[in-house]
């Protein structure tokens, strides 16, 4: 049933909200972009959906209060790999799972003052540079990729993003269909919100969490402790303004409606 099934990431930047979800709770995992079809399909509740297919489905979607995918600065996951320096790509290949990372890459180069190329391809970052100068990954691959070559990372998005702007960065937000049943939105919004807390004041929830994700992920547990202050899945006004700035400045969205509640 739709209506008790509540759209995730496929990437361990979920975890925190998911591991040990009360078992009443369908999971659909999916890539980012796929999210936004499924939340629009009905296919689930709620999602965590990029911010930038938000901006394009904002007349039939509404924010969820309280979650989200952000970083305060680094993001250690959306990272611009190349073995030459950012302003000498002549080319970037970019993702087709994930349009808020390609949407701020693209905003950050221009920011430069920049024109390179850009090509959408497949996920894989020997085929990506083998065909261009620089390619954007994101999620459990870009965390592998930085883990596995370390030299070839030119640009931390979520660093450049604070640098530029000042503010955190939003890669994902929380929404709904505006004519979901509230009382559906708000019960699943509890049991994730149930699943945060548990994260950020049990420690032994927090060690379990970064256990499993290290086991499904092959991140050693000491990177992960630190990624899980990287990525952060609770909103606050900072953040907010972050989100605001975004969709303004990348995405040309002049009004951000207020959450759902």
């Amino acid at each position: 049933m739709w209506n008790r099934t509540i759209g995730r990431v496929a990437f361990i930047n979920c975890d925190p909200l998911f591991h040990g979800l009360d078992e009443s709770w369908n999971v659909l995992p999916a890539p980012p972009s796929w999210l936004t079809g499924h939340l629009l399909r009905k296919d689930c509740i709620i999602a965590p959906i990029p911010a930038a297919d938000y901006a394009k489905n904002s007349d039939e979607l509404v924010l969820i209060p309280d979650l989200a995918i952000s970083s305060k600065g680094e993001v250690g996951s959306v990272l611009l790999f190349g073995s030459v320096n950012v302003e000498d790509m002549k080319s970037i290949a970019l993702p087709s799972d994930s349009a808020t990372s390609v949407a701020l890459l693209r905003h950050l180069i221009k920011l430069r003052g920049l024109n390179p190329e850009f090509i959408e391809m497949g996920p894989d970052l020997e085929g990506m540079l083998d065909k261009c100068d620089g390619c954007l990954l994101i999620g459990d691959r870009a965390l592998e990729e930085s883990s596995d070559n370390p030299k070839l990372v030119k640009m931390d998005l979520g660093s450049e993003w604070r640098k530029v702007s000042g503010h955190p960065m939003v890669f994902g937000v929380f929404a709904a269909r505006k004519d979901s049943d509230v009382i559906l939105v708000k019960s699943a919004h509890a049991a994730l919100m149930e699943r945060l807390v548990k994260f950020e004041n049990d420690s032994m929830t927090r060690s379990e969490v970064i256990r499993a994700s290290s086991i499904k992920s092959s991140q050693s547990v000491e990177r992960l402790e630190t990624y899980f202050g990287e990525v952060i899945n609770r909103i606050d006004p900072e953040d907010m303004g972050g989100l605001k700035a975004f969709l303004n400045e990348a995405c040309g969205m002049i009004k951000v409606p207020s959450m759902a509640w």
